[in-house]
């Protein structure tokens, strides 16, 4: 994927290390990536036909029982995947698998699965939890607008810029550079989509609210879902000194829930649009039977 000139990255977001992100090996995912894949699953019902075939963008990262979940909900359909890291291939099973469970997991009856590129076109593009992390989203937006067919549609979730509030709040109070980078509005991303030749957009969202035992177990999970991509973040490795000082804070000035749990906020944005048929430039002609504008007429109000 690579920017066209005019998109300048994501303010506050380090393409490098985004793009190291997107490469960093990972065999299992994020449970919250799972929670938000279920729920998106269920907008499916709003949608008349199922698609014929789909592109799971980042499995791993979506969610690797969310891609077993579709694949029983569309049997019929032919399913393709984009990995950013190549070797996730033969660690998942779509090579000869050494694992039991992850060949049942890639690998099914019928249509099998394929591995998606840039000139593959689908019904549908599923890309859950990943959008938040792209420092060029306008040049992913065309680029999956390329891969979809024209009637079908893309899907997607990522975070909203409500996200983390209580731990920015830790940091803000400490006199830190903020935790992650800004993350984008919902209208945001209604505008990017129409900009990138979709149609249509729907968007809404949901705050999820999680709680942790320990500052420690909040960092350990906060891990799994992704690195903090600000430019204004410290450079370098931290030491250990840091992580107690990180985790002492959390402690102290991090929001609780009623049960004295550390509480700690997702606001997650979703979003779909269409492919819908190309309009004719200015001044080309178009050519209307004689029955087709009698029937147009007689449908006009007067």
């Amino acid at each position: 994927m690579i920017p066209t000139a005019e998109e300048a990255p994501v303010p506050g977001l380090d393409p490098v290390a985004a793009r190291r992100w997107a490469r960093l090996r990972r065999d299992t995912s994020p449970w919250l990536h799972e929670e938000v894949a279920r729920r998106m699953m269920e907008r499916l019902q709003w949608f008349r036909d199922p698609p014929a075939s789909w592109l799971h963008w980042e499995p791993v990262l979506g969610g690797l029982e969310a891609h077993r979940q579709l694949v029983e909900r569309l049997p019929e359909a032919q399913a393709h995947v984009w990995l950013e890291d190549q070797g996730a291939l033969e660690r998942l099973g779509l090579e000869p698998a050494r694992r039991g469970w992850a060949r049942l997991l890639w690998m099914r009856q019928g249509k099998g699965l394929a591995l998606g590129n840039a000139d593959t076109t689908v019904a549908m593009v599923w890309a859950n939890m990943a959008l938040h992390h792209v420092a060029h989203p306008q040049t992913l937006l065309r680029q999956w607008h390329r891969q979809v067919e024209v009637g079908g549609f893309l899907m997607f979730s990522c975070l909203g810029p409500d996200s983390l509030a209580e731990l920015r709040a830790v940091y803000a109070r400490e006199g830190w550079p903020a935790p992650a980078h800004s993350f984008t509005d919902m209208h945001d991303w209604g505008d990017m989509l129409v900009h990138g030749g979709f149609a249509e957009p729907v968007m809404d969202m949901e705050r999820i609210t999680l709680t942790y035992s320990s500052a420690a177990a909040m960092l350990e999970e906060l891990r799994g879902l992704g690195r903090n991509l600000n430019t204004e973040r410290a450079p370098g490795s931290r030491s250990r000194g840091w992580r107690q000082r990180l985790e002492q804070s959390i402690e102290r000035y991090g929001a609780r829930a009623e049960d004295g749990r550390l509480r700690l906020s997702f606001e997650i944005t979703y979003g779909h649009a269409f492919k819908a048929q190309p309009r004719p430039a200015r001044g080309d002609s178009q050519s209307v039977s004689v029955d087709d504008m009698r029937a147009m007429l007689r449908s006009r109000k007067p």
